[in-house]
């Protein structure tokens, strides 16, 4: 059995056991989570697609832990004009793993 959620702007197909990193969500690590926008789910009886998502069915997930990403940088020049500009980014994320899909 797999789900399909979307979180962060971003869709996850999911199954129970399995661990994601998503955009950064509040709470700490141990907190219990539930998403409620579940795109499509698929078990034993066939797929079902929502449209645009599923009512009534929800995916629940704890969180493990909330961390960053590694360092990018962001290095802007332009020849022979004087101009660089070096700037760094690090994005910061949520480590969740599914417990219960409940369809």
């Amino acid at each position: 059995m797999y789900a399909v959620i979307a979180t962060g702007g971003k869709q996850y197909r999911v199954s129970v056991g399995d661990e994601i990193f998503i955009e950064k969500i509040a709470g700490e690590a141990g907190d219990s989570i539930q998403f409620d926008q579940v795109l499509a789910v698929s078990d034993e009886n066939g797929m079902k697609a929502g449209n645009p998502d599923l009512e009534g069915i929800k995916v629940d997930a704890e969180i493990i832990r909330q961390g960053k990403q590694k360092k990018i940088i962001i290095f802007k020049y332009n020849a022979k004009k004087g101009y660089r500009n070096k700037t760094g980014h690090r994005q910061p994320y949520t480590r969740v793993r599914i417990t219960k899909i409940n369809a």
